[in-house]
Parts: structure tokens; sequence; C-alpha cells
């Protein structure tokens, strides 16, 4: 029963190991917080940013994933405050994770400003055994796998002007151990490193191009890339393709409904052999702006 357990046990990690960890975004130049906590505050207004990503459509247990963010500067200081809430659901698992980011702003030239950020996460995860195969129902090594807790703090830098951002990130800087019983662990989740940027061109009056990218590096797993172009049209429509390296190329459109709410829509399509198992991945969002009488009301492009 031993040998069995164990073999259970690197099954799952070798899945949950070296599949995806965080989550995914296709529109992460919407959902930038989420990844680097710099980001907090640099709208120059409070944001509040709803999202639901169905990924790999059609096939049991494949992430799904819930989102809700807010962030805003702090008064006139130089300090942005961001909060947000993450419920990822993959197979047999679920995780929330509570975070809470705070920025600190640098005017470095006359045209940037340079953030410096923090984020605290608490995780809340849970395996439902339940949904496994299990031989022995009664084994005791399966009776006692509850919902854990983890906390983890995370930093990141991010550079941006009115038409240009980079930014660099660890949103998690501790490696967490599931149910670690010192031989084996049903997950080890590692950090995450992030690197994104993108540029702003004016072609003309009524149309703006951006070309952006967003980076992930994770030990043990192959380069992630993500590479996204945008056309803004009359400030008010957005369309736009992303390519994803080697997984999955992407269709985005999004509208300024007003001057305070935008929505968007993403489509994935796999172009790996999982393809043949599910019918592409959904992503919308709704975003909220709350503008204040000294920002300039025209939509910003990230």
């Amino acid at each position: 029963m031993k040998k069995i357990i164990i073999l259970i046990a690197i099954l799952l990690s070798q899945i949950l190991c070296f599949a995806q960890q965080d989550s995914q975004y296709t529109q992460y130049m919407y959902n930038t917080v989420n990844v680097n906590p710099a980001y907090a505050g640099s709208r120059e207004t409070l944001s509040v940013f709803l999202l639901h990503r169905n990924q790999w459509v059609g096939l049991d247990g494949a992430p799904v994933t819930n989102n809700l963010s807010l962030n805003t500067p702090l008064g006139d200081s130089n300090f942005g405050l961001g909060f947000s809430i993450v419920n990822d659901r993959i197979g047999p698992t679920t995780e929330n994770a509570i975070s809470a980011d705070l920025a600190y702003f640098i005017q470095v030239s006359n045209n940037y400003k340079l953030s410096l950020g923090m984020k605290g996460t608490a995780n809340f995860f849970n395996l439902d055994v339940n949904k496994l195969n299990i031989y022995n129902q009664n084994d005791p090594q399966f009776q006692n796998l509850n919902s854990e807790f983890t906390p983890n703090v995370g930093a990141g830098l991010y550079l941006f002007s009115d038409n240009t951002y980079f930014g660099i990130s660890v949103p998690n800087l501790f490696e967490t151990k599931h149910f670690d019983d010192n031989s084996i662990a049903i997950t080890r989740e590692k950090m995450h490193y992030y690197v994104l940027a993108g540029h702003v061109f004016d072609i003309s009056d009524n149309l703006k191009f951006k070309p952006a990218f967003l980076s992930k590096i994770v030990e043990g797993a192959p380069l992630q890339l993500d590479i996204t172009a945008n056309f803004l049209i009359n400030d008010k429509f957005t369309i736009g393709a992303a390519y994803r390296w080697s997984a999955a190329v992407s269709g985005l459109v999004g509208f300024q409904i007003s001057e305070s709410w935008f929505i968007g829509y993403g489509y994935d399509m796999e172009t790996t052999k999982l393809s043949n198992y599910n019918s592409g991945s959904h992503e919308i969002f709704l975003r909220y702006e709350l503008f204040n009488n000294n920002r300039v009301t025209s939509p910003r492009f990230f």
C-alpha cells in the first residue's frame, strides 16, 4: 500500500509541478498588478478588475481561474496600494490566494517614473481526495488532507512613462510545498520570474498600436513567452492578436463602454497536440475606473 501511495503522489507531483502553477492570463496587459506589485496605483486612478478564464474547454480537470483585483494611488503621496483575490481550480485541487500590494513611485526623469513594489500573499490550498482513485478509502494517508495555509511575499520593479513600460518581478519569493511529510510533497510551487514590456505608437489621431510581451521563467519548465499586438481605434475599440511561444495563438477584442467601464474578451487556440482534446480557452474581463478631477480622462493603453 505504501508503494501505491508514493506512486500516486509522484504522478500528482509531475502533473502539477511541471504544468502551470501561477495563474495564466492572455490579457496580462490589463491585469499587470497580479504579476507585478509595483504596478499598483500607476494608472493614477482607482481601478477595479474582474476576470474569468476557462482554459482548455472540454478537457476534464482543466484550469478555471477567477480573479478580482483593485489598485489605487494613495492620495497625493508617492504610494500605490493594491488588493487581489485569485481562485484557481485545476483537477482535484483548489487554490485561493489573497494578496496585498504596496508600491512607491520615484520620478527619475521628466518622462519616466520608477515604481518599487512589495506583495504579501496568503495562500489556501485544498486537495479533494474524492476526485482521486484511491484503492483503500480508509487509508490514513488520505484522511487529513484538509485546506492548507501558506504565506508568501514578492517584489517587483516597474519603469514607465505615458507610452512605454518595462517591469520585472517575482510574485512569490519562497518555494511552497503542499502536504509535505518530509519524504514527499503532493505539489511544489517554485519561484516564477516575470519580465514584461510594451510601447504605444501613435499611428494617427484615431489609431494607436501597442506591441508588448510577457516572459515567465520557472525552474524545471520551458521558457514561456507571450507576444501581443493590439490596436486602439478612436480611443474606444481594441483589437489584437497574441502568440504564446510553442503553445497557443490568441485573438483579443475590447471596448471602452464609457469613461469608466471597459470590457474585453480573449480566445486561445492551442498549437500543440493538446488541441485534439479541447476546444480552446476563453477569457473575459470587466474593468471599472473612478477618475478624479486631476486625472486626464483619455483612456490609457496600459
